[in-house]
């Protein structure tokens, strides 16, 4: 018996998806047997990458945040996948695959990874709330507009307030205010970008205490601490926490992932036919952005069998296997399943997921992302914790960032 060990988040879609792969490459594999690991996210990070997991063989395969792909190719831990897919190609690879999944896995001429799960960030509303009629009245009654999906964050503000029924155990919106060393920094940029800023200047160095970064944290502290507008539990949840509560019927709108939608689109779904998404709302005349950090799997360089482990990642690849995960919650990531009619008409959100990845922005990338991660963790954990002024905050940050010398190619 060959085992092929799988470290994996602990996410139920997850499992639930990459457990059904996992039987039925076993039953074309005679002799092969396919161990899944799930863990923590931050136990994820740690046990395959820091602590040398992929590279010294502990395990085969890994899935991972793309945030960490450099980081792992930095410390040779990732297997070269570009000599493989020469040599027993991917069908369809690149372009079955839209640019904005292609790029982040490829670092000069090395293959990090194959993508498996996206969901780039949008509005996710209820649109059985916004399109109640005596809810409508009010809001037009009381603001002097039409109830639609806020276009920029001053209109957020004001609808999430207006949808905000503590006592009907109704809040206007919810953040995954979490230090878990993701979710603030993609808050974050998401502020900072759709007001025009940059995490980068010119020579790559990181910059956040500009402007237009000190206007995004204003706002998003505001936001958050506010139980009058947003979930009070917001500084306690991870991104999957803040997916549940919408799903829960807790939550009126929220900037999150494309795959929150999906998941409330299912026929199961409590809310199925009742969640719709929208671009993110903007803080400047610009046009919308989003962002892109998705999931991918990832051989490593000490894998024990890695003839077993491309079999693997080439059948997890494939248009069949792509489809039949989003049964799960997972969101494919081939454009075959995207523009897939069946799927569209049983889960509407994927109609819109192509434009929206194609506009897109990826965070930086490089070995540091971790470590910046862990700053804005301290960042946003200091904005909401205390009365210190923004400024304050943001120019210590910028300090800390000065003194280690944190750029990026």
């Amino acid at each position: 018996m060959t085992t092929l060990r799988i470290a994996l988040r602990n996410y139920a879609d997850f499992e639930n998806a990459l457990g059904e792969e996992a039987r039925l490459f076993e039953a074309l594999h005679p002799g092969a047997r396919v161990e899944l690991v799930s863990t923590g996210i931050h136990e994820l990070h740690r046990a395959a990458i820091a602590e040398g997991g992929l590279r010294n063989g502990h395990f085969d395969l890994a899935l991972l945040v793309t945030d960490w792909l450099a980081e792992g190719i930095a410390a040779g831990a990732l297997e070269d996948l570009h000599p493989w897919q020469q040599r027993l190609p991917v069908s369809g690879w690149p372009d079955g695959w839209a640019r904005s999944l292609v790029q982040p896995l490829v670092f000069g001429n090395k293959l990090s990874s194959l993508p498996w799960h996206d969901g780039p960030e949008c509005l996710v509303y209820r649109s059985d709330l916004f399109n109640d009629p005596s809810r409508r009245s009010a809001f037009r009654s009381r603001y002097g507009r039409e109830l639609a999906p806020p276009a920029t964050w001053q209109q957020f503000e004001e609808t999430a307030r207006f949808f905000t029924d503590a006592g009907a155990g109704l809040y206007g919106t919810a953040f995954a205010a979490f230090p878990d060393g993701h979710n603030t920094l993609y808050d974050f940029a998401l502020q900072l970008w759709s007001r025009g800023g940059e995490l980068l200047d010119k020579e790559g160095r990181l910059q956040v205490a500009t402007p237009q970064a000190i206007e995004a944290l204003d706002f998003y502290r505001r936001v958050v601490r506010d139980p009058a507008l947003c979930h009070p539990r917001s500084r306690e949840l991870d991104s999957t926490q803040s997916g549940d509560l919408f799903l829960a019927g807790e939550v009126a709108m929220m900037a999150n992932w494309f795959g929150f939608a999906a998941r409330a689109s299912r026929e199961e779904s409590p809310l199925a036919g009742k969640a719709a998404i929208a671009p993110i709302p903007t803080g400047h005349s610009g046009p919308p952005v989003s962002l892109s950090v998705f999931w991918a799997l990832a051989m490593g360089a000490g894998c024990r069998n890695k003839e077993l482990a491309w079999a693997f990642l080439r059948f997890i690849a494939t248009a069949e296997s792509d489809l039949r995960m989003t049964r799960h919650g997972t969101v494919g990531v081939r454009l075959s399943t995207w523009r897939n009619p069946e799927l569209q008409a049983r889960i509407p959100v994927y109609r819109e997921i192509e434009a929206i990845s194609l506009r897109a922005q990826q965070l930086p990338s490089g070995p540091l992302m971790a470590e910046f991660a862990t700053l804005i963790d301290a960042v946003v954990t200091r904005a909401l914790g205390t009365s210190d002024a923004t400024v304050a905050i943001l120019e210590a940050a910028q300090h800390e960032v000065d003194s280690r010398g944190m750029r990026f190619p």
